[in-house]
């Protein structure tokens, strides 16, 4: 009653198909990993060389988005 009542009914945390896929395998969390670290890699070489000087703001933000990804990927399979 008003709360103190056990939880029978609580539901299932919602996983993503994307964290299933990584918690179930580890070579495939392996493999994503590498491919976001050549991508950055790939983006920092071209921002330094400025060969991209047309598109340096868009550089700048897909490169924050692959270090937030990689992020996501090493919280989300850490047990």
């Amino acid at each position: 009653m008003f709360g103190l009542e056990k939880d029978k009914d609580k539901p299932k945390r919602f996983e993503f198909d994307l964290e299933k896929e990584l918690k179930k395998s580890n070579t495939e969390k392996k493999r994503v990993l590498d491919q976001v670290e050549g991508q950055t890699n790939q983006l920092k070489t071209t921002l330094r060389e400025g060969t991209a000087s047309e598109n340096f703001d868009k550089c700048g933000v897909l490169l924050q988005a692959y270090a937030a990804l990689k992020r996501v990927v090493n919280r989300t399979t850490r047990t």
